[in-house]
């Protein structure tokens, strides 16, 4: 064959190759640790909602209707429905918070016997990520759930 010998083409193989590769490994480990970023978030986003669905059904009525039963506050909301379920999640980088936007009553009536207006908890959790590459700073992710008092 005519044209550049073989073993001149051996030194350019291994130059791209120390180019490229550094490259690629560090593309798919940003992809890894971004898709787990993304895991985080939703993770986070699913205990907001389940936070939210323990307080609006544990709320003033259950407590009138349930025999022995009390309702919901912010610390039960979150030893019964967030922490448990918060897997592979470090606790002490986990927090939330419940508000009532009026009572934890499923329906409230003004003094002007106007209709019922329908209560809501909002429960909002926020979590401090420390990304698994470690030149990165921790990222906080934070969601918010807001349900309807149903009980």
């Amino acid at each position: 064959m005519l044209g550049v010998p073989a073993s001149g083409r051996r030194g350019a193989v291994s130059v791209e190759a120390a180019v490229v590769f550094p490259v690629a490994i560090l593309l798919l480990l940003g992809l890894v640790v971004g898709g787990m970023g993304i895991f985080r978030y939703q993770q986070v986003a699913w205990l907001a909602r389940e936070g939210a669905r323990y307080a609006s059904v544990r709320g003033a009525q259950y407590q009138q209707e349930v025999a022995g039963a009390k309702a919901a506050t912010t610390t039960d909301v979150y030893n019964n429905a967030i922490l448990p379920n918060a897997t592979a999640m470090d606790p002490t980088s986990l927090s939330s918070s419940v508000t009532w936007n009026k009572n934890n009553a499923p329906y409230s009536v003004s003094s002007s016997f106007e209709k019922p207006v329908g209560n809501t908890v909002s429960v909002t959790v926020t979590y401090t990520w420390i990304p698994e590459i470690f030149f990165i700073g921790p990222i906080t992710l934070s969601s918010t759930s807001t349900l309807p008092m149903s009980y």
